[in-house]
């Protein structure tokens, strides 16, 4: 058994930060050895931060995006297409597709995909809100951007029956070859999605 060499202070924010994704035990030492060693600089300004964020982040209640104020930041910009509400998993899908810039549309986030393995139904993510929000008008289309997984997949279909019979096109990301992207190092799955999905030059 190893001996230890700091404070149990130390250690809890070593453990916390092992928590944190992409951060495994290893990684997690030499950040808070980081922190430590950097205390007047990082540490004291993280922990303020850390604590005001705590005090102030919420979900927002139309969305699911996380922000300082309710409604979100990304549902009161007047300059968004409202019409158009692009449908993720989670926050980080959200974000992701924020720092691509390709739509300036509206969101919804999920909060996760069904996995009846996992004990995952529809009343455990944010579907019924997405439902809500189309019944109410006033939007055009949806675009479901969840993973291609076999839970991405029945997530999307499940959303699409639950909307069955609103008036609103749904559509779904294109899945295949990347931009840049050689056929030869592509996986099956993938080319068979980019022939199935193939457009007209």
């Amino acid at each position: 058994m190893a001996k230890r060499v700091t404070g149990p202070e130390i250690e809890k924010l070593i453990q916390l930060l092992a928590k944190v994704p992409g951060l495994g035990p290893r990684s997690a030492r030499r950040a808070a050895l980081h922190l430590v060693k950097k205390k007047e600089q990082l540490l004291g300004p993280l922990a303020e931060a850390m604590g005001e964020a705590h005090r102030k982040v919420r979900l927002c209640s139309c969305c699911g995006n996380v922000d300082t104020i309710d409604p979100c930041t990304v549902c009161t910009d007047e300059r968004r297409d409202q019409s158009v509400i692009i449908v993720v998993e989670d926050v980080a899908d959200l974000w992701a597709l924020e720092r691509a810039g390709a739509m300036n549309a509206a969101y919804h986030v999920l909060g996760g995909t069904l996995s009846p393995l996992d004990g995952i139904g529809p009343d455990d993510l944010n579907i019924k809100n997405l439902v809500d929000r189309v019944a109410r008008g006033g939007v055009r289309e949806l675009i479901i951007a969840v993973n291609a997984t076999v839970e991405g997949q029945t997530t999307a279909h499940y959303i699409t029956d639950q909307l069955e019979g609103m008036e609103v096109k749904i559509t779904r990301l294109a899945h295949g070859v990347p931009v840049g992207g050689e056929l030869d190092y592509l996986d099956e799955g993938t080319l068979t999605a980019a022939l199935r999905a193939r457009t007209t030059i």
